[in-house]
């Protein structure tokens, strides 16, 4: 019986799912173009462990075909502050954030090793999508949020995969939000009808999941909402 994975009508994506902002957001995207969506989070290590409980939530709240939550350890590897005991930095100041050295947020290869295991998983579902909510307006300067490595990727994986040597699958990875600023992001995602109080930014949250509002991540959280003239439904401590 030939193989019609590829040819099934119904379009199915992979969107990478942290359970933060701008990845809950680029799954109401990926919903409201009509994508049969198969969310995809990643235990890591990492100390924001509360936002998988977002993941959950928001996932069920989509009604996703599917979310996976994989289990990759990379405290076995340290290098950041996310995975190790490095202090998550506080406080800094938002004009250098992005502009100047890489911060200690940085998880090494971390986009890198989770668009791998999407592209595993879009390979078995039949998937020429992959959904991922980078952002180079208002990140830290990470260097797996840039648009070129995206489009260098997403030529790899279309070398890398059965599917697509054989023709059958024409790999597409989509960053609705790569040029986006956060408070443009928020705007999408209150059309799209998005709840934000369900999202977990932080990357220093409390055990029981409230954002510390000093961070990186909330610094440009709370700026985005500012901008975008609306109030942050998260918890702080």
């Amino acid at each position: 019986m030939p193989d019609d994975t590829f040819n099934n009508p119904a379009r199915k994506a992979v969107v990478l799912l942290s359970g933060g902002l701008d990845s809950t957001t680029t799954l109401a995207i990926a919903k409201a173009e009509g994508y049969a969506v198969y969310a995809l989070s990643f235990s890591y290590g990492q100390r924001h462990q509360p936002e998988l409980d977002a993941a959950r939530r928001i996932a069920a709240a989509f009604g996703v075909e599917q979310h996976a939550i994989l289990a990759i350890d990379l405290r076995t590897f340290g290098g950041s502050a996310l995975t190790s005991d490095i202090a998550v930095p506080k406080d800094r100041d938002l004009g250098t954030i992005g502009h100047d050295e890489i911060p200690v947020t940085y998880v090494p290869a971390r986009n890198t090793i989770f668009l791998s295991f999407a592209l595993a998983w879009a390979e078995v579902l039949g998937a020429n999508d992959i959904f991922i909510g980078v952002n180079v307006q208002d990140s830290s300067g990470y260097p797996d949020c840039r648009p070129e490595f995206i489009r260098a990727f997403e030529q790899m994986a279309r070398l890398a995969t059965k599917a697509g040597v054989e023709g059958k699958q024409q790999l597409m990875i989509h960053t609705p939000l790569i040029e986006l600023s956060k408070a443009q992001i928020i705007q999408k995602g209150l059309a799209l009808g998005v709840d934000y109080g369900m999202t977990l930014t932080c990357y220093d949250p409390s055990p029981t999941g409230e954002a510390c509002g000093h961070c990186d991540a909330c610094q440009l959280r709370l700026k985005g909402f500012a901008e975008a003239g609306a109030s942050d439904p998260a918890v702080y401590q």
